[in-house]
């Protein structure tokens, strides 16, 4: 009936039950009651209309609220009078209205309350009762009274179901909740089971023993309940795969949902590298190929430096091939020629070669070979390539003209270079390596000039290349410049230069992740109840400070469990500095000091610029203290009268001290402008943790349950519906502060009640723009107050989003529409029977603003006709500096304006 507004039509009889308005713990309800215990053999019933029931419910429970009086409060009272009353029930399959007969129903129980009133105060009983088995259209309710005093508050009806869900990637219907119930599932879009998976609906409502589970296909990867596709340059390669996984290296980008990344030009994946695995190119040649004579005859030993690219890939083999070489021809050196340990299969970077004639020449030519080889059209070979002879073409005093062969004709796609070093032979026969001269040539002949006439040099010349690796020396060779004629003397300089070509080879390197000084220990915050002493808590978090270091100065406040004073504390080594001490006030008992003292347990964890800072606790002296930063301007609530660049850079502060509570899993469930402090440097710090508060109903507005009281202008309505709070709850919470600050000091949802604040917010009301809020951040707020929690920002997004706008000042320049209507509620402008306001200190006292009524007597306002008058200017000259303050005055004007229709313009 509470919620219809009016009589539910449920049938009585004579004389018995009747409909009534009870107060219950102050709150109004109306209930069917009776209380006929002055006559023996009662006999009343009340039914209720028709109630259909929905095919498959085969059981109801029956939830009964109530009152019964206690017999023994009635003075003479019958010795029939009972404290209990009896359910009935009877089904049907079609209203049959008001025909009502008692034959046709049929006891379910008895209900007896668990608590009986014995005086004013009335004790509400609560019964739920399962009706079962049910089979017809629909029934009805009957409650019979025989001889108590009873109220019935209400009766609900309802049935269980297990809730529609999804489990380990199965959907499973909503089912209706009766005995044990199998339900088969269906596997979610883009998933698959090997068999149908299943579950079991209990009798109460809940989803027990799944049996079976769903994979994703592959390409797609489990996110919460549903399987998404892959994002692009991401695969998953088969239903095993748990997660999706970056494409690995040297593979194309993949679209949505791959199975695969395919690799890129070059690249290859031999037949036994598995799809996750990094396509890898074929090996280049190996470098570094060089020969040397064994002491036995016949003998050689080839070594070779690893390929400079491998390709990625660690199962490089290499092979070694022998030809004789002769005039620019090759041909196999046959099975004549041994290979120590093999000529193919090698994995060592050196071979041994024997049986070799001393008269031939030989080439040999050494292959580097991986899994992806055979998809290379070119062979990843080097060939030991020397000079066989130089020749002398030419010469003169100052020059020698040189070229020379090679052991083998090389390849048309190969152009080598050469290396050719030449120094001048000394005369006495020793070899200094430091006076060779280096010369890199792109063809087999030179032009040596600059010589020294009459001088013998020696000369060797050594094969390099980009396709292949240096050969081995040639032979030193010895050629003489011609001489010069007698009369003829030269002073020939000779500048050695050393050529040297360096092949750089750069890699583009990119690091993911943090790096060092970017990682940081997760810290997190610890409940100090979590402890079975919670003095642990405060030994473990808490330092304790020499109360002959703190000294009070004067009251600046009264917490909840005593003053609060400023004072200074001197600590050794350290300046004496301002802080602010909360106190425990005398005869505190054991509960109430650990309820104090939990708040420093908190406090002692956290440590950032937005966080107040706990100096320390005095609990070893009779006079328990909590010591912490003195905050010089105060709450922020009554500290606002600064531009809007600087209120959104403060805003961003409380962000950024939310932001750290968040990531250390700490829930404020308080935030609001009171408990925010602000320093000389306007700097905003989170205050206010203490865990069980008492808050001041009518100043703060908060709504009780059994975890405790709610502020119910800053609360989410989640948190006020379920008591979930999360960092989401302290989301909307920032949203009001937000709200706060724009509009000044204004109070929250203004002069509304509690009631009407949860009414409006269910109705998906919101505060409107405050006058001259900028609009991105009353978007912000609209974007904390969403209902759904999940859609909130987090206080990452809330503190990068005002460091944006703090970074473009200019995005605050355009103002949110504001209409003072809509954005106060006004209180009323006239006295209960209808006249105007008849005197300003009542009109003052309205709008709680009474703290001016001697400002404006001063200044000569005496009369409402001068109120509406008023002016910007006059309502600040008069004495009003607060912005908040000049506000509430200047719309209550308007709202006075508005009634009396004395002006239609008013110019804030």
């Amino acid at each position: 009936m509470s919620a219809s507004g009016s009589e539910l039509g449920w049938l009585t009889t004579d004389d018995g039950w009747e409909i009534v308005q009870t107060v219950v713990n102050g709150t109004l309800f109306y209930s069917y009651s009776v209380c006929n215990i002055d006559s023996p053999e009662q006999d009343n019933w009340l039914r209720t209309t028709f109630i259909q029931r929905r095919p498959g419910i085969s059981r109801v429970s029956v939830e009964l609220r109530f009152v019964v009086r206690d017999c023994n409060t009635f003075d003479g009272a019958s010795v029939a009078c009972k404290e209990t009353f009896n359910l009935y029930i009877s089904e049907a399959d079609a209203d049959v209205g008001t025909n009502f007969r008692k034959g046709q129903f049929r006891k379910v129980a008895t209900i007896a309350s668990d608590e009986v009133t014995h005086g004013r105060v009335l004790k509400v009983n609560a019964e739920t009762r399962t009706v079962e088995p049910l089979s017809r259209r629909g029934f009805y309710l009957a409650f019979q009274d025989m001889g108590a005093c009873v109220a019935l508050l209400s009766a609900r009806v309802y049935y269980k179901t297990c809730p529609s869900t999804v489990q380990s990637l199965a959907e499973f219907p909503e089912t209706v909740a009766d005995a044990l119930k199998e339900v088969e599932g269906v596997c979610v879009e883009n998933a698959i089971s090997p068999a149908t998976p299943r579950n079991y609906c209990s009798a109460d409502g809940e989803w027990v023993v799944p049996v079976g589970q769903c994979q994703c296909l592959a390409g797609y990867e489990s996110t919460g309940d549903s399987c998404q596709a892959c994002k692009p340059g991401y695969f998953k390669p088969s239903i095993q795969s748990k997660f999706c996984q970056v494409c690995p290296d040297n593979t194309k980008p993949s679209e949505a949902g791959a199975t695969e990344c395919q690799c890129e030009e070059g690249f290859y994946r031999s037949p036994s590298d598995p799809p996750t695995s990094p396509c890898s190119a074929p090996p280049s040649a190996p470098r570094d190929l060089s020969s040397s004579a064994l002491s036995a005859e016949g003998r050689l030993q080839l070594s070779w430096s690893p390929p400079l690219v491998t390709g990625g890939r660690s199962d490089l083999t290499y092979s070694v091939v022998c030809e004789h070489c002769n005039g620019g021809q090759c041909v196999p050196c046959g099975d004549k020629i041994r290979f120590e340990p093999g000529p193919a299969g090698l994995q060592d970077t050196l071979v041994v070669v024997t049986d070799l004639d001393a008269h031939l020449n030989y080439t040999f030519t050494v292959e580097a070979h991986s899994g992806v080889s055979q998809f290379s059209t070119e062979k990843a070979a080097a060939s030991l390539t020397t000079v066989t002879f130089i020749h002398l073409d030419d010469r003169s005093a100052t020059s020698l003209a040189l070229s020379w062969t090679l052991s083998r004709r090389p390849p048309a796609h190969i152009n080598h270079r050469y290396e050719l070093m030449y120094r001048r032979k000394d005369d006495d026969g020793e070899r200094d390596v430091t006076t060779y001269t280096v010369l890199i040539l792109e063809k087999n002949s030179v032009q040596i000039a600059d010589l020294t006439p009459d001088t013998t040099y020696i000369v060797r010349v050594q094969v390099l290349g980009s396709e292949v690796n240096p050969g081995s020396h040639s032979v030193e060779h010895e050629f003489q410049t011609s001489p010069l004629g007698t009369n003829m003397i030269f002073y020939i300089y000779c500048i050695y230069i050393y050529t040297l070509n360096v092949r750089s080879v750069r890699k583009d390197s990119h690091v993911f992740g943090p790096t060092l000084d970017q990682l940081k220990p997760l810290k997190t915050y610890v409940d100090p109840h979590m402890y079975e002493d919670p003095n642990i808590a405060i030994q473990k978090f808490v330092t304790e400070i020499d109360p002959s270091a703190i000294s009070k100065q004067k009251v600046i406040g009264v917490g909840e469990f005593g003053e609060v004073f400023r004072g200074v504390m001197k600590a050794r080594g350290r300046a004496e500095v301002d802080v602010a001490i909360k106190t425990l006030k005398p005869g505190y008992s054991e509960k109430q000091r650990l309820d104090f003292l939990s708040e420093a347990s908190i406090m002692g964890q956290f440590s950032h610029p937005n966080i107040i800072r706990l100096e320390g606790v005095v609990t070893k002296f009779k006079h328990i203290m909590i010591v912490t930063e003195y905050m010089d301007n105060g709450a922020l609530d009554t500290y606002l009268k600064i531009p809007p660049y600087q209120l959104v850079g403060m805003l961003r502060g409380i962000a950024a001290g939310m932001q750290y509570l968040s990531d250390m899993s700490y829930v404020h469930r308080d935030l609001a402008a009171r408990n925010i402090l602000v320093n000389s440097n306007l700097e905003c710090k989170v205050s206010d943790f203490g865990l069980s508060r008492v808050l001041e109903d009518d100043d703060e507005g908060t709504y009780t349950t059994r975890g405790g009281k709610i502020p119910i202008r800053w609360t989410a309505p989640e948190a006020i519906a379920y008591r979930k709070f999360t960092s989401a709850s302290d989301v909307w919470s920032f949203g009001i502060v937000m709200w706060e600050v724009m509009a000044f000091g204004e109070r929250p949802y203004w002069d509304m009640s509690n009631h009407e604040v949860m009414k409006t917010i269910n109705e998906a009301f919101r505060l409107p723009a405050p006058m001259d809020c900028p609009s991105a951040i009353y978007q912000l707020m609209l974007q904390c107050w969403q209902h759904d929690r999940s859609k909130r920002p987090r206080f990452l997004d809330i503190v990068n989003f005002l460091d944006k706008l703090l970074r473009s000042p200019e995005s605050l320049k355009t103002i949110a529409d504001f209409d003072p209507r809509v954005s106060i509620r006004l209180p009323s402008t006239s006295g209960c029977d209808g006249t105007v306001f008849r005197t300003v200190p009542e009109w003052l006292e309205s709008i709680r603003m009474s703290q001016y009524s001697e400002s404006f007597a001063r200044a000569g306002i005496t009369s409402m006709e001068q109120v509406l008058s008023l002016r910007h200017e006059d309502i600040r000259n008069i004495g009003v500096r607060l912005p908040g303050h000049l506000k509430r005055i200047a719309y209550s004007i308007l709202g006075l304006k508005d009634e009396t229709s004395s002006l239609s313009v008013f110019a804030v």
